[in-house]
Formats: C-alpha cells, structure tokens, sequence
C-alpha cells in the first residue's frame, strides 16, 4: 500500500475524518419489520448470510439495513440496556460500505504512475479509508491530497456526527459527498516543502466539516522546523529526522515540572531530581527524565482535568492517548484555579498546589509500577513497543514466546512517535501505535531507497525472519529498497545475519 516504483514514492498519514454516522431507526408501533423515515413507514431490507464453521453446523446471519445502512442492534445485544430495542434500533451510514469503493484500484493506480499528476488521477477512485497522501516524482513534482470519500453535513445538521441521530429527521442525512477537486490538497507549493502528521490539514475559510478530532500540530511543527533547518537534505538528515524524539508539548510544560520538583518533600525527591537533572524535552529511551516527566503529566491530568469529567467521558482516558494534554495546557496558563482545586478535598488547592501533587502521585505511581531503585527507571523500558500476537498475546503461556517487545523513545508528540494507554494503570507507558513501516525515497535514484519494518518478514515464529528487524527498527536504522534482485539485497542478508 504504501512504497514506490521507479517514477514516484507515496507515503500515506491518517486524516481522520468523521464517516460515520449511527442513526435512531424508529420502529412502527403496529409493525416491527417498519422503521419511520421522513416520508412514513418502510419496510426493512434483509438478507441472509452464510457462516460455514468448521466440525459445525453453518449458521444462519439475518442482515437488516435500513436507507442509512446496517441495524448494529440485532448482533449488539447489550445496546439493549442503553436503548430501548423494542422502540428503536441503530443504524450505521459508513463510507467504507458504499458498493463502489475501489480504494484497491487506486491503490494500483498509485504502483503504475509515472508522475505526481498520474497518482493523483489514480486516486480518485479511492473511497475509504481516507488518507493524507504524499507523492514525490523523479522529475521534482511533489504533492499531497487528502483522498476518499468525506460526506457533507447539512448546515442544520447540529450534532456534526458527534452523536446518533433521529433517522426520520432529513436534516440529519448526508447532502452528498465533497467533491474530488474540493478535497484539501497541494501541489509543488512555492515553499517547496509539504508535511503532515495528522494534523488539521485546511485553514479556517474551508468550507467543509471534517472532523473535530484533529491530533495537536506539535509532530507537524517539528517536522517543518527540522525541514527548514537546512537548505538541502540527505538520507542521513532525514534518517536523523525519523530518529527525532524532541516534544514540544514537554518543553513548554518543564518549567511547572521543574517548580514541581523544586516543591516536592518527597521520600524519592531528591533522587528523581538528580535523575532528571538533564531532562530538556527530549524523549530519549536511555534516560530516566521522560519517565518522570509523563507521569507527572499523567497525573496532572488526572487533577486538573480528568477529575472534573462525568464519568462516561473520564472513562475514555488514556484509550487512545487522550490525556488532555492540549487542554492541561491552557487551564494552566489562565490559572484557573476552579480547575485546579482538588473537589475530594476540604482544602481550596490552587495551580501551584495540584503541579506539586502531581508530582508527588507520580513518583509513588512509579515506584508502584517499578520499584523503589529511581536509578534503574528508564523510559525506553517502560515505553518499549510492543508488538502482540493474535490471538496468542491473551494466552499468556505463548504470549512471551510470540509477542515482540522494543525499547524506544519518543512519544505521542515526537516525531519518532509512541502512543500510550495511560488508562491502563498497569502498563500505562507501553507504546501501543508507532510507526510500524519507516522509509526514505531517494528520488535521485530510487534504488538508493530505505525501510525498516517493525518485527520481521515471516509470520512463522520457528523462522529467523520472524523477529530479525525489530532491534534495527528500534534504533531507527534501515535496510536497502530496491527493485535490483542483486547488489543492495545482499547487505540486506549481512546486515541481519551480522546482527
């Protein structure tokens, strides 16, 4: 999916958009095979679907779709204590299920282009997922668009996607999608220069709704800094710039950490300061600063922010590194004290107080989850990525021989990035979502290309190859790309083997 011929390299970063929407079906009262729409009753469509389960009778799947798309209720039984299904049902519209997605076939479009003009005309046939697609040709060209299918939300529609809505109320259905040409993108701009890493990718005159749920610009903004920072660049420089583990979010907080650790009594204070003594906003994997540092964010949040939540949002924290970061940020700025004090407590906390708590939870945290030796807390140990089986990683008797663990730095900020679940309070740190695949196309000649895969070639755990690249792609190291049976494979074979 994602690679180079020997005209064009492409790369793909995830643009988010919202293409789902899930829809209240009412049921007619004198006939549940009818569900309300804006022009009366209608029947339910169904189907029927085949599952063959093996030393096993088949078994029968009955499919019901309404105008909007599939009933998710008939199969999802515990919605039940949420809705009342006898009333209602849910229904999903979801891009992805349109009859003519040919994402495949741009996908192919994409491996036959000679120039950045042929891979976007591929792309047009590209529905879903959506992807912020970059393309560099050999002739200079480069480009990026962020291709699939984005519905149109009426401009009466008020939920924008953010709940379900009434199935039988017009101004809830899509007007239609946005048009190929409409679709934010950008061609060899005058800068010279195009990034993207998840970011909001449009300025605020565009006239569409994408999403609300845009990841904080800061792995952009770094990204353009280092881009910048020379006039031309070499595999080596982009190689460094892979390897970046430098986060911004971490270098505006350090003042209010360093006031917290100035503040704490703590029994482990003063060895958590001397250990963190050289802590400057870089994430690195052999130091024991980044530990420190994303608990107290960790449990600032949680003080500040997480604490002041209904339960049904507080539930969802850390589950997809929802640490509110962006929002911790501006309450403390402002300092808001209505934030920052403590509601389980008598005493009226201010700013100042909750960062030193914080810092204070934190360190009891990691002696819980690491032990009392602060000399022995390493960041990249506590963040290593792993790397899970399915479905032997919820066996644990196989899980150790099958799951692929790797120190690394970074983190949800950096460019070299590591997601956590800091939600879950027995591994909060691990790196659950990193770059899976790294590459450099040199477009110079593209046969002097690079890439580094995860864990390995083989999905059988007996081969070598199983897990052969994951310490090189731990050190942000690479291997030759070529399309030259000969030559550059060659190292690719010493290089394993060496290591």
């Amino acid at each position: 999916v994602l690679g180079r011929n020997r005209r064009i390299a492409w790369g793909f970063t995830n643009t988010g958009p919202d293409v789902q929407d899930l829809y209240l079906e009412q049921l007619d009262p004198a006939d549940a095979n009818r569900y309300r729409t804006p022009d009366g009753f209608a029947a339910f469509e169904s189907r029927q679907e085949i599952i063959r389960v093996k030393g096993k009778a088949d078994v029968m799947l009955t499919v019901r779709s309404t105008r909007h798309g599939p009933v998710l209720t008939d199969e999802l039984p515990y919605v039940g204590d949420y809705l009342d299904t006898s009333r209602y049902q849910l229904a999903m519209r979801w891009t992805a299920l349109d009859a003519d997605n040919q994402a495949f076939l741009a996908v192919e479009g994409l491996a036959r282009a000679g120039n950045v003009s042929d891979a976007r005309a591929a792309l047009r046939t590209s529905v879903a997922p959506t992807q912020n697609v970059m393309i560099a040709d050999v002739d200079g060209g480069i480009g990026f668009i962020a291709a699939g299918r984005i519905p149109i939300r009426k401009p009466d529609n008020d939920l924008k996607g953010l709940a379900p809505a009434l199935g039988w109320d017009s101004r809830y259905d899509w007007d239609g999608v946005i048009s190929f040409d409409d679709l934010p993108q950008s061609f060899n701009p005058p800068e010279g220069l195009i990034a993207t890493a998840n970011q909001r990718i449009h300025g605020k005159d565009y006239p569409y709704h994408l999403t609300f749920d845009w990841t904080p610009p800061d792995r952009f903004d770094r990204i353009v800094e280092l881009l910048r920072a020379r006039d031309k660049h070499t595999i080596a420089s982009f190689r460094a710039m892979q390897a970046d583990v430098r986060s911004l979010p971490a270098m505006r907080f350090l003042p209010r950490f360093r006031a917290a650790e100035a503040a704490s009594g703590h029994r482990l204070a003063e060895r958590a300061r001397g250990a963190a003594k050289d802590f400057d906003g870089d994430m690195r994997a052999d130091a024991t600063g980044p530990l420190i540092f994303s608990a107290f964010a960790d449990q600032l949040a949680r003080a500040v922010v997480l604490n002041k939540l209904p339960q049904p949002a507080a539930a969802g924290y850390g589950g997809t590194n929802r640490d509110f970061r962006v929002a911790l940020e501006k309450i403390l700025t402002r300092d808001e004290a209505r934030w920052c004090d403590d509601e389980a407590t008598p005493a009226n906390e201010t700013c100042e107080n909750i960062v030193r708590i914080a810092y204070d939870r934190a360190l009891d945290d990691l002696a819980r989850l690491f032990g009392e030796d602060v000399g022995q807390w390493r960041w990249g140990a506590a963040h290593a990525a792993r790397s899970e089986h399915r479905p032997f990683s919820r066996v644990p008797l196989l899980a150790r021989f099958f799951d692929i663990a790797t120190p690394t730095g970074g983190d949800a900020y950096t460019i070299n990035v590591g997601r956590l679940n800091l939600g879950d309070r027995n591994a909060p740190f691990i790196n659950r979502h990193a770059s899976s695949l790294r590459a450099i196309y040199d477009l110079s000649d593209l046969d002097k290309s690079r890439f580094i895969y995860q864990t390995g070639q083989s999905g059988n755990i007996l081969s070598h190859h199983y897990r052969d690249l994951a310490e090189i792609w731990g050190r942000v190291e690479d291997l030759p790309l070529s399309l030259d049976p000969s030559g550059p494979f060659q190292e690719l074979t010493l290089t394993i083997d060496q290591r």
